[in-house]
């Protein structure tokens, strides 16, 4: 009698192949479904910046902070002045501080001390002086001493050489009451010497106070 015959699936090397072929499907498998990593240029390659964030870096990297300004050490101008002329400056001021002078009296001054001309022009150039204002100072000197018209202070004070606007303001801001500097001219002639009426008004109007102001003069002494 012979031997029945194993069915195949009991065979042992049937199981064998069957777990070889399953065993191989399984890893074909999963090398098709697995995604690639990433390669290291792939890294490389999203790191590296685009065109224009290079360029934003260069620029970045190129510019650099400016260098603070040098400041220059400023340097006082040599002195050129003569020593005639600091003298003739320090005079001139002297002056101008004691009494009133015209910018031409007070070179004449100088002049006249023994300064040169140009040592003289430089101290009255130089000393600072408000010339309109010694104007003024030198009007209420002389009303101080003596009686003056209004064009009479003019004219005194053209005569010490103040220009025609400075002996203008001199005698426009002296505060002085012409009529009462008529009266008080008139007084002064009277003292001296005998007048009529009408000599005095001409005398007066001489000086060159108005006719208005000649008749105050004369009426305050008597006429």
């Amino acid at each position: 009698m012979k031997k029945a015959k194993k069915p195949i699936f009991k065979k042992w090397w049937f199981w064998l192949i069957v777990i070889v072929v399953v065993f191989g499907a399984a890893s074909g498998g999963s090398k098709d479904n697995a995604k690639p990593a990433d390669t290291p240029a792939t890294a490389v390659a999203a790191e590296k910046p685009s065109a224009e964030q290079s360029e934003e870096i260069t620029e970045t990297e190129v510019v650099t902070p400016a260098a603070p300004p040098v400041e220059e050490e400023e340097t006082e101008p040599e002195d050129s002045t003569t020593t005639g002329e600091r003298n003739a400056l320090r005079q001139a001021e002297n002056y101008v501080s004691i009494m009133a002078f015209s910018h031409d009296g007070l070179i004449e001054q100088l002049v006249y001390e023994g300064y040169s001309e140009s040592e003289a022009t430089y101290g009255a150039d130089n000393c600072g002086a408000d010339w309109s204002e010694q104007a003024l100072k030198k009007a209420n000197d002389y009303l101080n001493v003596m009686a003056f018209s209004y064009d009479g202070m003019i004219e005194q004070l053209q005569f010490d050489k103040f220009t025609d606007d400075e002996a203008a303001y001199g005698a426009d801001h002296c505060g002085a009451d012409w009529k009462e500097q008529a009266a008080k001219k008139g007084k002064d002639y009277m003292d001296l010497m005998s007048f009529s009426r009408d000599s005095l008004i001409e005398q007066l109007e001489f000086d060159g106070f108005t006719h208005e102001q000649a008749v105050y003069g004369a009426e305050q002494n008597g006429y």
